[in-house]
């Protein structure tokens, strides 16, 4: 009996389903299989799309001025996970563009978390003291519509982004305050192997940064480029940690789940950061499938954004209170760990800023009061302090408990 089988003798793997090739009915599958293929194959023109489905008129628009802002680009694999005749489905409203995006509000911004602002050399942002982010590519596996850096990836916007990477492992070598570098992009892991071990080793000669991490969404988007050839590089550089991007269930397929255990297996942690976005994720439900078949995956839930500022993406965002009321039924309704910390990475370049559902109902010098994910009123006093707890008054109720 197959382990993907309801009845099978692993649980919970029954929630895994391959990708469905009905769109390439006659694609050999060692071909499918090769990441390389997939590439060559993204569907990234009107032409490619109108062939395989049947478009809006908003699709149609949006897909036209994309060519002037970030293009479209989308892997076989991902394409495949699109529901064709549902306009509202969740894999669709994440890479195929619509005529929305063409409309800004005046406060977004086409850098709108500030990191240009942040960039000592070209391709590398040291916002926070200690870590740094160091973007090694404009190019992506498939082009996510409400992209932090649409300004520059897919090369659409015109943006003139050319990394300098002997310049910024340069800077790394000088600023010995810096222990942690992400890389990012564009992806990392378009790089070829040959590419991607030089720049980790060239990383790894340097005596004080402790750790690398790689920001990619490629395990999602394409986890067939995730090889034991792959895996064998990332493991002579330990230690690293990598950050993926998936944002409903239905992206974690069975070779999604094949991939990131092949991560697991050569020693790399695993995060999951998702972005809230509106008709994809942004209920409780969504996100607590969502985060239950990560930890199936061995990904931990890390991150949950706040949609940030990007042009173009009103149509996408919601308001911060969606994300405080799905942390907070989460929060004591699943495990510990199946929860993410909601984030707002603050317009202009504040920083992420942790946002959390509002627990504490008093606080003075002697003692907190604060309540449950039930609503139940509970008293701490202050570690060091003689005063008897108070009587707390009834609780009132509260939403959601």
């Amino acid at each position: 009996m197959s382990n993907d089988d309801p009845g099978g003798p692993t649980r919970g793997r029954a929630r895994f389903r391959p990708a469905p090739r009905n769109d390439w009915p006659d694609v050999p599958e060692a071909q499918w299989n090769d990441w390389r293929w997939q590439i060559k194959h993204r569907l990234a023109s009107l032409a490619d799309l109108e062939s395989r489905m049947r478009l809006t008129a908003s699709e149609r628009a949006g897909i036209l001025f994309s060519a002037h802002k970030l293009s479209l680009g989308i892997t076989p694999h991902f394409f495949s996970l699109i529901e064709k005749d549902n306009l509202a489905c969740p894999i669709r409203r994440q890479v195929i563009p619509v005529i929305d995006e063409s409309r800004t509000d005046d406060a977004e911004m086409s850098d709108p978390v500030g990191e240009d602002s942040a960039s000592p050399v070209p391709g590398l942002v040291h916002r926070y003291p200690d870590r740094v982010l160091l973007l090694v590519t404009d190019r992506c596996a498939a082009y996510c519509r409400y992209c932090t850096r649409s300004r520059l990836v897919s090369g659409a916007g015109g943006y003139d982004f050319h990394p300098d990477l002997e310049h910024a492992l340069a800077y790394l070598r000088a600023h010995t305050e810096v222990r942690d570098v992400l890389l990012s992009g564009g992806d990392p892991l378009l790089l070829s192997d040959d590419k991607l071990d030089h720049l980790l080793g060239a990383l790894r000669a340097i005596p004080h940064l402790e750790f690398l991490r790689i920001g990619s969404r490629i395990p999602i988007f394409l986890p067939q480029r995730i090889t034991p050839a792959l895996c064998a590089i990332l493991r002579k550089h330990h230690p690293l940690w990598m950050s993926v991007h998936a944002n409903h269930p239905r992206e974690i397929t069975t070779e999604v789940r094949d991939a990131l255990g092949r991560l697991s297996d050569a020693g790399v942690p695993l995060g999951n950061q998702s972005v809230l976005l509106s008709g994809v994720n942004d209920s409780v439900e969504v996100m607590r499938e969502l985060t239950h078949k990560l930890l199936l995956c061995r990904v931990r839930p890390y991150y949950l954004y706040q949609c940030d500022l990007i042009q173009g993406s009103r149509h996408l965002r919601t308001p911060i209170s969606r994300g405080i009321e799905i942390i907070e039924g989460l929060r004591g309704h699943t495990s510990g760990y199946a929860i993410p910390q909601f984030v707002v990475d603050a317009p202009g370049g504040g920083g992420k800023v942790p946002i959390n559902p509002e627990y504490i109902i008093y606080r003075d010098a002697e003692r907190v009061v604060f309540r449950n994910f039930q609503g139940r009123v509970f008293e701490y006093p202050d570690p060091g302090k003689n005063g008897a707890p108070r009587a707390l008054p009834e609780a009132a109720p509260v939403a959601g408990g």
